[in-house]
């Protein structure tokens, strides 16, 4: 007779049968989100991440090439956590291009906030005031920017690519506008020279001063030397116009100008009094020795000089002077009446 199998109770049966079904089950989707993951979902960093990055965004960029950028500058560990971050984000579209100082290693949600929040936009600012001769504005430009100086001295060295106006004589002293610029990181030294010609031309294409120099007896670029002679000898806004009217007096007279500025122009250092070798120098810019307007510009003039020097004040000076360290000035068409106004001006230590 034989021996009956042994046999668990139905109900152990199933309980052992289920548990082997949910651990495949559960064994299946840990192997399928890890499948998924690595197909489909978007590996990020967490955190705001170290270190330094700077990254170019171009206009037009779309955000998976944003993504890309940032994954292969470092920034971000996938495109896909970028673009889902930008997705999220409705702030997204008001991305400007430009170059941006990032972190290594960023969550996506966290760069894109450094992108969108502003502070973090490379830019060079760089302001010139009026006023600032050519060599100045270099200065400036290579302390606040990232343009190497050799760049800028070659742009300059071929001022027909520079969009000065045809009246220039490919002469760039005094056309490069005073006014704060940005200049982006990567933008060439002639674009950015161009950025302030053609801000100069369109100061002057508002001024009407092609039209309004013939109205002054003067051509457009004679003009533009009497505003920047403006900017040296006065700082106070009442007297500009003044100052104007000296200068196209004593020419309509056949007076030389016998002005410090131009001659300080081509100074090592600007001096309050020059000395008499100063005044015997020969050069072209000494209106003590030669007769009319210096022969280009002393510096770049603002809008107030340019207008001043198309609507002189009316009056029969021939001199000013200095008469207070705030710099007023005395106008007169008396000589004698000049010279004791310029002799207190200097025993109160104006000058």
């Amino acid at each position: 007779m034989s021996t009956p199998s042994k046999r668990l109770p139905k109900p152990v049966g199933l309980t052992v049968v289920a548990v082997v079904v949910l651990a495949l089950v559960a064994g299946l989707g840990l192997g399928g989100r890890y499948v998924y993951d690595a197909a489909f979902g978007a590996p990020d960093y967490s955190g705001a991440g170290s270190g330094t990055a700077v990254v170019q965004v171009h206009s037009g960029d779309s955000a998976r090439t944003v993504g890309q950028t940032l994954l292969d500058g470092g920034v971000v560990k996938s495109v896909k956590a970028f673009t889902k971050a930008a997705k999220a984000n409705p702030g997204y579209r008001k991305l400007q291009p430009g170059f941006y100082e990032l972190h290594l290693k960023m969550a996506a949600s966290q760069a894109l906030g450094f992108l969108l929040d502003g502070k973090h936009r490379r830019r060079g600012r760089v302001t010139i005031p009026e006023g600032t001769p050519l060599a100045s504005v270099v200065d400036r430009l290579v302390k606040d920017t990232e343009l190497p100086r050799a760049d800028l001295v070659a742009a300059l060295g071929n001022p027909a690519v520079l969009g000065l106006p045809s009246y220039a004589g490919n002469k760039p002293e005094g056309f490069l506008f005073p006014a704060t610029y940005d200049v982006e990181p990567g933008t060439a030294a002639v674009d950015a020279l161009r950025m302030m010609t053609e801000k100069y031309s369109e100061v002057a294409g508002g001024l009407s001063l092609d039209t309004g120099a013939t109205a002054v007896h003067l051509t457009a670029y004679d003009v533009v030397i009497v505003a920047s002679i403006i900017e040296k000898e006065t700082a106070q806004p009442a007297d500009r116009a003044k100052v104007a009217r000296v200068v196209l007096n004593r020419l309509a007279k056949g007076m030389r100008l016998q002005l410090d500025s131009t001659l300080n122009y081509v100074l090592a250092e600007r001096k309050a009094r020059l000395s008499n070798e100063d005044i015997s120098s020969a050069s072209p810019y000494n209106t003590y020795r030669h007769d009319g307007l210096p022969p280009t510009p002393i510096d770049s003039p603002g809008e107030a000089a340019l207008t001043a020097a198309l609507h002189p004040a009316a009056g029969n000076w021939l001199y000013f002077v200095t008469i207070d360290k705030a710099g007023h000035s005395l106008f007169t068409s008396d000589y004698n009446a000049f010279l004791t106004a310029k002799a207190k001006a200097q025993r109160d230590g104006v000058y």
